[in-house]
């Protein structure tokens, strides 16, 4: 059931909307669960997702990204405007590609796994044809926070040898510093595209957006630990969608993806180990139905084989393709033990 909060939240919500579009609403539903910031509103013949954020700021930089993108290119919501510190925005539809990923095989599911890739990368070119590059933030641009993303690996250690002395963590942080001048729409896991009834693809929330290399928007999608595509076949399919007129050649283009990601990885994982131990193990069809953390011994494996690849492709994070390896070994112990993370 509903708090009050929320009931709070879905008042004001309806309230705006009725005021914005003139017109009853015959119902509302939570597509991402009622804690979200974002309902679908039912009209009697369309419906409109609408957005109140706990951070008003996010939801006015994501409204103004989407009016900048509109007409630039097809590949996410139209913003249909802000009242006070409510958004309202197109709904690209109900079958996320998180849940609809898994129900292809072969084929199927690599054309789906491209055309996601294909139109982040649409995104950033449609961006680059923009002024944004001169009014959104930077991301990452503090030394803190490339030594942060690092020290994630230690998150590894319980579950595989100690990190090897030959790994060095200032270099690794100084491959990740990157100057922002390419648009990342950020958090491009798999739960945040949807596709219509026409089968088109979209992305959607926008409310981390800014600039940075260009590479982690697919780290995101690579690195979601539910997605049950191999890294190998990614790398492929990257490599038929790559855009030359982001600004990178290919290969160092994949050499920064694959720092990043191994990072990224690490991150992911340890996320995944904190909320196993507070919350216990979750199904996987939870997971994937409320885009919630991949909290599920077989997710821990997946995000350490993905970690354990993308780190032997350098130099710099190699030392690290042993621990990923061994964080494998020791969740499909846990898998096959049926042994829980959480805390007494």
């Amino acid at each position: 059931m509903a708090d009050t909060g929320t009931f709070d939240r879905l008042n004001r919500i309806v309230e705006t909307a009725q005021i914005r579009f003139g017109r009853p609403i015959r119902r509302v539903t939570a597509p991402g669960g009622e804690g979200r910031s974002s309902f679908r509103l039912h009209f009697d013949d369309m419906t409109v997702i609408a957005t109140l954020r706990p951070d008003a700021r996010r939801t006015h930089l994501e409204a103004f990204v989407l009016e900048r993108l509109h007409g630039q290119c097809d590949d996410l919501p139209e913003c249909l405007g802000v009242v006070g510190e409510v958004m309202f925005q197109s709904d690209v539809g109900r079958r996320r590609l998180n849940q609809e990923i898994v129900r292809h095989e072969g084929k199927g599911r690599l054309d789906l796994a491209a055309e996601a890739v294909a139109a982040i990368f649409r995104i950033q070119c449609a961006a680059r044809r923009t002024d944004l590059h001169e009014t959104l933030p930077h991301l990452g641009a503090h030394d803190e926070w490339a030594t942060s993303l690092v020290t994630a690996v230690d998150a590894l250690q319980p579950y595989s040898m100690g990190i090897d002395a030959r790994f060095d963590r200032a270099a690794a942080a100084g491959r990740l510093a990157c100057p922002g001048r390419q648009f990342v729409k950020w958090d491009c896991r798999a739960g945040n595209a949807a596709l219509n009834g026409a089968g088109q693809l979209r992305w959607f929330d926008f409310e981390y957006c800014g600039l940075r290399h260009g590479a982690e928007d697919f780290a995101w999608l690579i690195g979601d630990e539910a997605w049950p595509i191999a890294p190998d076949q990614m790398v492929d399919v990257m490599i038929d969608a790559f855009d030359p007129g982001c600004g990178h050649r290919i290969e160092a283009y994949l050499d920064y993806l694959s720092v990043y990601l191994t990072f990224h990885c690490a991150q992911r994982f340890k996320l995944i180990v904190k909320e196993a131990r507070k919350r216990g193990w979750l199904s996987k069809e939870r997971v994937r139905r409320y885009d919630d953390a991949g909290v599920h011994p077989e997710f821990a494996m997946q995000i350490c084989r993905v970690g354990a690849y993308f780190a032997a492709q350098s130099p710099v994070t190699a030392p690290l393709a042993r621990n990923f390896d061994a964080a494998v070994d020791s969740f499909r112990a846990i898998l096959r033990e049926g042994r829980s993370l959480k805390s007494a």
